[in-house]
C-alpha cells in the first residue's frame, strides 16, 4: 500500500472511521485522492504530513461530523496540489490566506459554502490557475483588476454571490477564457466592451446583475460562443446587429431588460440557436421575417414586450418548435390566422403555446386539433369569441388550457369533457352557458385546477354526487351554488384554494364543512349570506392562512386566529363588542397576520392596547364602526405598517402620537372621527413615505404645518372639513410626487398571498374614500394613479399660493369654502393633469386667467360665489360646463346668459359674496319687513290712530262700492236690454 498513488472513495461511507486522516500517512507515494461526499467524522491534525506528494484532492460534500466551519489548515502544506476542490461544505468565513502556498494550482472549486469575505488578493497571485469556481458563496467587495492577471484561466465562475462595484476591463486579457460567469451578483456599469477580446469563449453569462448601458457590439466578435445570457441585468439601448455573427450561439437570453428598437433582422443567421429568448423588454415594431430562418430553434419566447402587427409566415418554417410564447404582445390578429401559419408544421412538435393578452380576435376553428401534442395552451384575455370547436376533443396530451377573459359562448364541456388528461382548466370570464351536469365532468378525471367564474353556469348534481377528481384550485365564484354549502365540496381532500364568493349560500358554516375546509391555504367565501355565530361556535382558532368572509351576516364577537394566519377580512358584516379577546388572546407563537380588515362592523369599546404581538401586520381597516377613545400606545409596534384605516369611528383627543414610529406608512386614513388640537410638526417629519394622508371631517385647528412639505411621496392630502385656519404654505411646491405626470403604481400598496406553491394573486393593500369631482368613490387598484388636494371647508385664508400651480401632475384641487383672497394663480394653466377644480364660496376676486382654458383633461370646474369678473375664457371645455359653475359671481360669456359689452364687462351684475348671498333680495326683505311695522305699529300703540285708520278705510270701501255700482251695473243692463 506505501506505492499507492490513486484513491478514490467517492460516496463512500466513512463515517466511522475516526482516524482516517492517520491512514492516509502511510500512504506517502499517494498522489490522487477522493474523498468527496464521504460522511468523514472530525479529525485532529497532525503535525507532520506523510503525504505531501498529493496533486488532486476532492473533499467536496464531506458532510464533517461534528461539523466544521473551516478549511483544515494541513490542506495548505500540500505544496504540490493542481487540483482542489471543497465543494459544498458550509465553510464559513474569511477565504484562508494559505492558499497563497498552494502555488501550483491550476483547478480550484470552493463553490458551494459560505464564505463571506471580500476575494483576497493572494488568490489573484496564483496564476497556473486553469479553473476558479468561488460560486454559490456570501462574497462580497469588488472584484480586482489583478484578477485580469490570471492569464491561463479557461473557466472563471464568481456567480451567486454579493459582488459590487464594476466588471474590469482587465478581464479582456483572459483570452484563454472559455466559461465566464457572474451571474446573480450586484455588479454595476457598463459591460466592459473589451470582452469582446475573448474570441475563445464559449460560455458568457452576466445575468442577474445591477448593470447598465447598452450590449457592446463588441460582443459580436465571440463568433466561438455558444451560450449568451444577458437576462435581468438592466440593460439599455438596442439590440446590436452585430449579434447576427455568433453562428454558433445555440442559447440567447437578453429577456427581462429594457431594451428598446426593433428586433434585428441578422437574428436569422443564428441558424444553430436552439432557445431565443427576448421577453419582458421594450422591443416595438414587427417580428422580423429572418427569424424564419433559425430552423434548429425549439424555445422562442417574444412576450411582454411591446411587438405589433401580425406574426410573420416565415414562423411557420421553424418545425422543431415545442415551445412558443407571444403573450403581451400587440397583436391585433385573427387566432385562425395564428394557427393556420404554425399548424402545417410545427404543429406536430409543439407542446406549449401561451399567447395570453395579445389582443387575438375572431373564433377558433379545428385548427385547433391539429395540435396533438400539445400539452399547455393559454389563450387568456383576449377578444376570442365562438364556441369552441369540436375538434379540441383531439387534444389528447393536453394538461393545462387557460382560456379565461374572452367572449368563448356555448357550453364548453361538449368539446373539453374527454380531456382525461386535463389537470388545468381556466375558463373564467366568458360567455359560457350551462347547466353543468354529473356526465359534464365524468371523464375529467385527471382534474386539480379548476377555474370558471364570470360565466353563465348553474350546477345540477345530485346530493350524494361524488367527482371522480381531486382538485386543488376551485374558482366558481357567481355560481348559483346555494342555498346550501355544496355537500360534495367536502369530498374534495386535497384543495389549497377554495372561491366561493357570490355563490348564493343561505347558510351557517357547520363543524364538517370547516373541518374539510380546515387544510385549503386560501378561502374566499365573501358576498354570501353566511349566518352564525363564528366565534363561539368553531372549536378550534382558524388556521387558514388567506380568509375572506367579508360582505355576509356574520355577528357576534370575533373568533380566534392561529398564528399563521396571514390575511383575514371579516368586513361587512355584523360583529359586535369588543376586539379585546380577539386581539389580546395569548399565543404560544407570534402572529404572522399580515393584512386585516374588520371595517363595517359594529365593534365598540376602545381599540385594545394589544397590538405588540401582531407585529407582522401590514395593512390594518377598522374603519365604520364604533371605536372611542384614542389609538393606543402599542400601535407604535408594528413597524412594518403600511396602511391603517380608521374612517368613520369616534375616536376623540388629539392626533395619535403612537403612530410617530409607524415610518413605513403609506396609508394613514384617520376621517370622520372627533379628533382635535393641531396637526402636529412630526407627522412631515416622520411618516416621510406616506402617499396617502387622509384626515377629514376631524376638529383638528390652527395652521397647517409646513412640515407636511417634507412628505415627497405624497400623492393624496385630504384635511377637509376641519378648523384649519392661516395660510396654505407655499412650500407646497415640495410635493414632488404631485409634480410628476404620469404616476407609476408602488408596488408597496399591493399585497402579494402565495398560496402553497402554485397559486399566487395580488391584491392592493390600500383602499380609501375620497370625495373627487364632487362625489364619494372608493379608491383601490388605481389609487397609485391618483393625485389630490382637498383643503375644502376649513377657514383657510390668504391668496392661493402660486407655488400650488408647480405641481403639474395633481389630478384634483378643492380649496371650496374657505377665505381665500386676491386672484386666481396665472399659473393654474400649467397644471395639465388637472381634472377637477372647486375654488367656489371664496373671496376671489379678479378675472379667471385664460390659461385655465389649456386644460384638457378639465371635466370638473366650480368657481361659483366669489367676486370673480369679466369675460368667462373661452376653450375647448369651459363652454361645455353648467352655468351653475360661473354663477355668484360678476362674469360674462358663455356659458351664462349674461353678454359681454365690447370692454368685456357685464351689462348686468349679479351680486355676490363669498357665501352665496345676494343682497338685492336681502334688501327688499328688510324694505317690507321696515315699511310694514312703521304702518302697524302706530296703530297698535295709539287708541286715536286706530279709530281714524279704520274710519278711513271704511270710507274708502264706501266709495269703491259706489263705483262699481254706477259703472258696472248701468252697463249690465243696457247689455240686457239690447239682448232682448
Amino acid at each position: 500500500m506505501w506505492k499507492l498513488e490513486y484513491l478514490y472513495l467517492t460516496n463512500a461511507n466513512l463515517s466511522k472511521a475516526f482516524h482516517w486522516l492517520y491512514t492516509l500517512q502511510s500512504l506517502p507515494s499517494l498522489t490522487h485522492l477522493y474523498l468527496s461526499d464521504c460522511k468523514l467524522p472530525h479529525y485532529n491534525e497532525p503535525s507532520l504530513l506523510n503525504f505531501s506528494s498529493l496533486q488532486t484532492l476532492h473533499l467536496s460534500f464531506t458532510s464533517y461530523s461534528p461539523a466544521i466551519s473551516f478549511v483544515p489548515k494541513w490542506i495548505f502544506k500540500l505544496k504540490k496540489l493542481v487540483s482542489l476542490k471543497l465543494w459544498g461544505n458550509k465553510f464559513q468565513g474569511r477565504i484562508p490566506g494559505g492558499i497563497r502556498n498552494l502555488t501550483l494550482l491550476q483547478n480550484l472549486y470552493w463553490s458551494g459554502n459560505s464564505f463571506s469575505s471580500s476575494i483576497p488578493d493572494c488568490l489573484y497571485g496564483l496564476h497556473r490557475l486553469k479553473f476558479l469556481n468561488l460560486r454559490a458563496n456570501y462574497l462580497h467587495g469588488t472584484i480586482s483588476d489583478a484578477l485580469g492577471n490570471l492569464t491561463s484561466l479557461v473557466k472563471l465562475d464568481l456567480s451567486y454571490n454579493q459582488l459590487e462595484g464594476n466588471i474590469p476591463t482587465s478581464l479582456g486579457n483572459l483570452t484563454s477564457l472559455v466559461e465566464l460567469d457572474l451571474s446573480y451578483s450586484q455588479l454595476e456599469g457598463n459591460i466592459p466592451t473589451s470582452l469582446g477580446n475573448l474570441t475563445s469563449l464559449v460560455k458568457l453569462d452576466l445575468s442577474y446583475n445591477q448593470l447598465e448601458g447598452n450590449i457592446p457590439t463588441s460582443l459580436g466578435n465571440l463568433t466561438s460562443l455558444v451560450e449568451l445570457d444577458l437576462s435581468y441585468s438592466q440593460l439599455e439601448g438596442n439590440i446590436p446587429t452585430s449579434l447576427g455573427n455568433l453562428t454558433s450561439l445555440v442559447e440567447l437570453d437578453l429577456s427581462g431588460n429594457q431594451l428598446e428598437g426593433n428586433i434585428p433582422t441578422s437574428l436569422g443567421n443564428l441558424t444553430s440557436l436552439v432557445e431565443l429568448d427576448l421577453s419582458g423588454n421594450q422591443l416595438e415594431g414587427n417580428i422580423p421575417t429572418s427569424l424564419g430562418n433559425l430552423t434548429s430553434l425549439v424555445e422562442l419566447d417574444l412576450s411582454y414586450s411591446q411587438l405589433e402587427g401580425t406574426i410573420p409566415t416565415s414562423l411557420g418554417n421553424l418545425c422543431n418548435l415545442r415551445v412558443i410564447d407571444l403573450s403581451y404582445l400587440k397583436l391585433n390578429q385573427q387566432v385562425n390566422e395564428l394557427l393556420e401559419i404554425l399548424a402545417p408544421c410545427i404543429s406536430h412538435e409543439l407542446t406549449n403555446l401561451a399567447v395570453q393578452s395579445s389582443r387575438l380576435s375572431g373564433n377558433l376553428t379545428d385548427h385547433v386539433g391539429a395540435f396533438k401534442n400539445i400539452e399547455r395552451l393559454d389563450f387568456s384575455n383576449n377578444l376570442i369569441g365562438g364556441a369552441l370547436p369540436k375538434s379540441f376533443g383531439k387534444l389528447s396530451s393536453l394538461r393545462y388550457l387557460d382560456l379565461s377573459i374572452n367572449k368563448f359562448s356555448g357550453n364548453p364541456f361538449e368539446s373539453l369533457g374527454s380531456l382525461s388528461k386535463l389537470s388545468s382548466l381556466h375558463i373564467d370570464g366568458n360567455l359560457f352557458h350551462r347547466v353543468v351536469k354529473e356526465d359534464d365532468l365524468a371523464n375529467l378525471t385527471s382534474l386539480t385546477e379548476f377555474g370558471a367564474s364570470g360565466n353563465n353556469f348553474t350546477l345540477k348534481v345530485g346530493p350524494n354526487w361524488i367527482p371522480n377528481f381531486q382538485l386543488t384550485y376551485l374558482e366558481v365564484t357567481s355560481w348559483p351554488l346555494g342555498p346550501s354549502f355544496p355537500l360534495w365540496i367536502q369530498s374534495q381532500n386535497k384543495l389549497e384554494y377554495v372561491g366561493l364568493s357570490n355563490t348564493g349560500i343561505f347558510d351557517s358554516i357547520s363543524t364538517q364543512m370547516w373541518e374539510a375546509l380546515s387544510q385549503v391555504l386560501y378561502l374566499n367565501l365573501s358576498r354570501n349570506h353566511i349566518h352564525g355565530e363564528i366565534g363561539t361556535t368553531l372549536k378550534n382558532p382558524i388556521s387558514i392562512p388567506t380568509i375572506d368572509l367579508s360582505s355576509n351576516h356574520l355577528c357576534g364577537k370575533l373568533p380566534y386566529l392561529s398564528s399563521n394566519v396571514l390575511q383575514l377580512d371579516l368586513s361587512s358584516n355584523s360583529f359586535s363588542e369588543s376586539m379585546n379577546d380577539f386581539l389580546c388572546n395569548d399565543q404560544d407563537e407570534p402572529m404572522q397576520l399580515e393584512f386585516l380588515n374588520l371595517a363595517s362592523n359594529n365593534l365598540s369599546g376602545e381599540i385594545p392596547d394589544c397590538w405588540m404581538d401582531w407585529t407582522s401586520l401590514v395593512d390594518v381597516n377598522l374603519q365604520s364602526n364604533h371605536f372611542v377613545g384614542n389609538l393606543p400606545q402599542s400601535m407604535g409596534s408594528l413597524a412594518e405598517l403600511q396602511s391603517l384605516q380608521i374612517h368613520n369611528n369616534t375616536l376623540s383627543g388629539i392626533f395619535p402620537t403612537s403612530l410617530k414610529k409607524n415610518n413605513q406608512l403609506i396609508s394613514l386614513d384617520l376621517g370622520a372621527n372627533n379628533l382635535s388640537g393641531t396637526i402636529p410638526t412630526w407627522v412631515g417629519e416622520n411618516l416621510l413615505n406616506l402617499k396617502i394622508l387622509r384626515l377629514r371631517s376631524n376638529r383638528f385647528a390652527s395652521h397647517i404645518p409646513s412640515e407636511i412639505c417634507q412628505m415627497s411621496h405624497l400623492q393624496v392630502l385630504d384635511l377637509a372639513e376641519n378648523n384649519l385656519s392661516g395660510n396654505i404654505p407655499s412650500c407646497f411646491s415640495n410635493l414632488s410626487a404631485m409634480a410628476l405626470k404620469n404616476q407609476s403604481t408602488d408596488p408597496r400598496i399591493y399585497s402579494q398571498a402565495q398560496y402553497g406553491r402554485r397559486y399566487s394573486s395580488t391584491q392592493s393593500i390600500v383602499s380609501v374614500l375620497l370625495w373627487l369631482k364632487g362625489r364619494r368613490d372608493e379608491y383601490r387598484n388605481i389609487l397609485g394613479l391618483v393625485t389630490s388636494i382637498d383643503l375644502s371647508s376649513n377657514k383657510l385664508l390668504g391668496e392661493i399660493p402660486r407655488e400650488i400651480t408647480y405641481l403639474n401632475g395633481l389630478n384634483f384641487l378643492n380649496l371650496s369654502h374657505n377665505q381665500f383672497i386676491g386672484h386666481i394663480p396665472q399659473g393654474i394653466g400649467n397644471m395639465r393633469s388637472l381634472q377637477s377644480i372647486d375654488f367656489s364660496r371664496n373671496q376671489l376676486s379678479g378675472e379667471i386667467p385664460p390659461t385655465i382654458a389649456n386644460l384638457s383633461f378639465l371635466s370638473m370646474l366650480d368657481l361659483s360665489y366669489n367676486h370673480l369678473k369679466g369675460k368667462i375664457p373661452t376653450g375647448t371645455q369651459l363652454q361645455t360646463f353648467n352655468a351653475s359653475s360661473f354663477i355668484g359671481n360678476n362674469l360674462c360669456g358663455p356659458p351664462l346668459p349674461v353678454n359681454c359689452s365690447s370692454n368685456g364687462k357685464t351689462h348686468s351684475y349679479e351680486g355676490s359674496d363669498g357665501h352665496g348671498v345676494n343682497w338685492f333680495f336681502v334688501s327688499m326683505t328688510i324694505g317690507f319687513i321696515v315699511g310694514f311695522w312703521i304702518v302697524i305699529a302706530p296703530l297698535l300703540i295709539c287708541r286715536s290712530w286706530r279709530y281714524a285708520y279704520f274710519h278711513f278705510l271704511d270710507h274708502v270701501w264706501f266709495k269703491l262700492q259706489s263705483f262699481r255700482s254706477g259703472v258696472f251695473l248701468p252697463k249690465l243692463c243696457k247689455c240686457w236690454s239690447t239682448n232682448g
